[in-house]
């Protein structure tokens, strides 16, 4: 016997591949909106850990700033007292050099001259007095130009004046000190003028 399908199979078919169809569709649908999400979350993962770093980065940045600011403080700090200290040692050498310069003028002063000043300008010494002839103005500068603490004397100026109705010759001479190069050159100059002898 034929047996006749009197249903509209077509239509069913259809409606199944429209169905199949719209399934299919929100299937992937739904699979794209999973694997935004998924790619949202990993991304938003990624710049939360980057701005932690970079927050991190900063903070540590900033201290850093503040340690060099430090740095630079104590850097100042030890300059300056590094100049002070110089200073201080200056002033010690300075001072016992002119110790030392006035025992020289004192030992190699001949007689019949007497100072009335005596200044300094760096490494410049200026002698101003009183001589009874040229002769001793001139024998006061081959003493000190033989000596190992002052070199180089330079008579400026030498002219007739009169002290106590007496005729006498009123100098103006200048003299170097020399470089010293530490106390122990300091100490076996002195020694080395001692065995000069005084007064010529």
């Amino acid at each position: 016997m034929i047996r006749i399908n009197l249903l509209p199979h077509r239509e069913e078919k259809r409606r199944a591949r429209s169905r199949q169809f719209y399934a299919l569709v929100g299937l992937v649908v739904v699979l794209g909106a999973a694997i935004w999400l998924l790619g949202f979350t990993v991304l938003n993962g990624y710049l939360n850990g980057q701005q932690a770093t970079n927050d991190f980065l900063k903070s540590q940045i900033a201290s850093l700033d503040k340690e060099i600011d430090e740095i630079k403080k104590l850097k100042e700090q030890t300059e300056a007292l590094l100049a002070r200290k110089q200073v201080i040692e200056s002033l010690q050498a300075n001072r016992a050099e002119t110790v030392h310069l006035f025992n020289e003028l004192a030992r190699q002063m001949p007689t019949g001259i007497y100072l009335k000043s005596v200044k300094q300008s760096a490494r410049m010494i200026t002698l101003n007095g009183y001589s009874q002839s040229s002769a001793r103005v001139s024998t006061l500068m081959r003493n000190l130009d033989e000596t190992q603490l002052l070199e180089k004397p330079d008579l400026v100026e030498i002219k007739a004046a009169t002290v106590d109705k007496r005729r006498v010759s009123e100098f103006t001479l200048n003299v170097k000190l020399e470089e010293r190069t530490g106390e122990a050159g300091t100490a076996s100059g002195k020694n080395a003028e001692s065995t000069k002898g005084g007064k010529p």
